[in-house]
């Protein structure tokens, strides 16, 4: 049986699911399939529940100041439903030396404090002067160049915290590609933001001084955002993609159970699910990938309830630092974060624990991993009393590595669509990881098949009349 539609959604992850919504608000009337190989929707994104617990498998919120995303939750009506944790109120901790440190929350406040020496504050000055290095650098050598050594472990703890990676590895031109960009626009870091800052204020000068964004979730946890998204939709599960082959009059994509044709072809998959099918499509217009897959971190979540002796700090969580050599690369403090993640009179920890460096810490037990988690945390929390509660969370999903040679592949990803025709790609890892990187990113794709779509019937309308 052929199907043809105008268009056909590969993934029904945050991104596939994202494309369809915006681009049915942009042409009601177009047909969309989205094809998903699991069982449900959601991709990485999804909550777990038990006794009274809420532990999340993958994201655990996503910062509300994305217009993109923003959107979404206002169509949806989630905006209704969120959480929300304010960066102005709540605190991040950093372990240095053994014990958790409170983290000012601007950089600014960061220097002033006495978290960095004298001589390293004034080694950051040097990135005024610092000719910009024009090749691609790791993130860990570009920021010993520009701002000095002693900011690393700074570092390391934020990438630690987004994509559980190895700033030694991790490329900045991929990673921060915004201030890579300021660097390599005005010659500095510093004098770029100063300047950036000048322009805003000068453009409104009246404007209030500009809150901290928030984390945002929903009581039922992160898995409702995709549930919600996926409402409503032509949404095909347990289904396979077996080929894809690009002709004259569009796409076609076959299946175990049938085949489909359409004008526009979108693959919102992880960067590796993308490049597996690409690299054995037929029909397109372009070399083949400059590497065949990229590197994955994978960590797995020890979720923790405790009673009523836990004295966890208030704020969103701490994270490790590499140098500190601690078993967890850090934890959320759920509770506090979000209401409803524990019963009444517990609370809730999420430690992450593997990462980049660490893989072979996913090779334990779940007892193992408990045992060394609880016995880290309680070196830096005051947790004397065993967990009540217990679960090992082992995402199918791996963190996408935007890693040394990571540009070239978006380039060629960037060829590759607009050398032919019709095809969209998108997804975990293509612009980010993060959920506004992927919302917006999808929201893109789909203005820009929807701007197809509107030229096309511009073009036959004028066939019919002229």
């Amino acid at each position: 049986m052929e199907n043809h539609i105008d268009t056909l959604i590969i993934g029904a992850g945050l991104s596939g699911l994202t494309v369809a919504h915006f681009l049915k608000k942009y042409q009601p009337g177009a047909t969309i399939s989205i094809l998903e190989k699991s069982s449900s929707p959601g991709g990485a994104i999804r909550s777990f529940h038990q006794d009274g617990y809420l532990a999340e498998w993958g994201a655990h919120g996503f910062l509300d100041n994305v217009e993109a995303s923003r959107e979404l939750l206002v169509d949806t009506g989630l905006d209704r439903e969120v959480q929300k944790a304010p960066l102005d109120d709540f605190v991040r901790y950093i372990c240095l030396n053994g014990k958790l440190n409170l983290i000012p929350q601007n950089p600014k406040k960061i220097i002033r404090s006495n978290l960095v020496s004298l001589p390293a504050k004034l080694r950051v000055l040097a990135d005024l002067w610092k000719k910009p290095r024009p090749e691609e650098q790791t993130v860990a050598d570009w920021a010993a160049y520009r701002f000095g050594a002693s900011l690393l472990p700074f570092v390391d703890a934020v990438l630690t915290g987004t994509y559980a990676g190895d700033l030694n590895r991790l490329s900045i031109d991929a990673v921060f590609p915004g201030i890579r960009g300021l660097e390599l626009e005005k010659g500095s870091v510093i004098l770029g933001l100063l300047q950036k800052k000048k322009a805003t204020k000068e453009k409104e000068p009246t404007a209030p001084k500009r809150k901290l964004p928030a984390m945002i979730s929903f009581p039922q946890g992160m898995g409702r955002l995709p549930e919600v998204l996926a409402s409503g939709k032509n949404l095909l599960c347990s289904v396979a993609v077996k080929s894809i082959h690009k002709n004259e009059t569009g796409w076609e994509v076959r299946t175990a159970q049938q085949s489909f044709r359409a004008d526009s072809l979108v693959l919102a998959l992880s960067v590796n699910q993308s490049l597996s099918l690409l690299r054995n499509a037929t029909g397109l217009a372009e070399e083949q990938p400059p590497m065949d897959s990229i590197a994955e971190a994978r960590i797995v979540t020890v979720a923790m309830g405790f009673g009523k002796t836990a004295d966890i700090p208030f704020g969103f969580g701490y994270l490790a630092p590499e140098q500190e050599k601690r078993f967890a690369l850090g934890a959320l403090f759920s509770t506090h974060m979000f209401p409803g993640r524990a019963p009444k009179g517990h609370m809730l920890l999420e430690a992450l624990v593997g990462g980049r460096r660490h893989p072979e810490k996913l090779r334990l037990d779940d007892d193992a991993l408990v045992r060394e988690t609880y016995a880290d945390l309680k070196q830096l929390i005051h947790l004397p009393d065993p967990p009540v509660f217990t679960r090992v969370l082992r995402p199918d999903h791996g963190i996408p590595q935007l890693e040394i040679g990571y540009p070239g592949l978006l380039a060629w990803r960037n060829r590759l669509v607009e050398n032919n025709g019709g095809l969209y790609v998108c997804g975990f890892g293509w612009e980010g990881i993060g959920i506004n990187d992927m919302t917006k990113s999808a929201q893109q794709v789909a203005a820009g098949i929807a701007a197809g779509i509107a030229a096309k019937g511009e073009t036959e309308v004028k066939g019919v009349y002229f």
